[in-house]
């Protein structure tokens, strides 16, 4: 699996307009609703799920990076897509540091395993100082997919 596999490329957000981690969720719902990979009546429940997750423990691993992650019986296709914000938002993260790249990974219920795989791509990738550096200089949605094109063609050496 790859990144390309799961991130929906016409939900990047490459400056997040949202400044609160509720909101920011909100927001990037709304890209993958946009995107027509979600219904819209989806919207509040899958904002709901998500939020009810972060509260069994902050998705913002620290390093300036967030994962905020639901599996969802709503979802048939596994899909993620990334927010950017220049000031940081509070994610409560386990650094206690502002976040400033988001990937927001929905899943299908009933397959833990791919939701497992994919989170394990974005951590392989969010785990090289290299690919944040470049993540969080990124400015425009061309350049955050170039990012992940070339994460996905040679992965990033640490």
């Amino acid at each position: 699996m790859k990144l390309n596999d799961i991130i929906v490329r016409d939900a990047v957000i490459a400056n997040l307009n949202a400044v609160e981690r509720d909101d920011v969720i909100g927001e990037m719902v709304d890209a993958i609703i946009a995107a027509n990979v979600a219904k819209p009546a989806m919207r509040d429940e899958l904002v709901r799920a998500i939020l009810e997750r972060e509260k069994k423990g902050s998705t913002g691993f620290g390093k300036g990076v967030a994962v905020p992650h639901v599996k969802h019986k709503a979802i048939s296709k596994m899909c993620a897509t990334i927010g950017l914000s220049a000031r940081g938002v509070d994610f409560n993260a386990l650094d206690r540091q502002p976040v400033y790249s988001v990937f927001l990974l929905l899943s299908p219920e009933d397959r833990p395993e791919e939701h497992l795989l994919a989170m394990e791509v974005i951590f392989k990738n969010l785990s090289q100082e290299r690919f944040r550096r470049f993540l969080r200089q990124a400015s425009t949605v061309p350049e955050v997919l170039t990012l992940i094109d070339e994460a996905d063609a040679q992965g990033f050496p640490g």
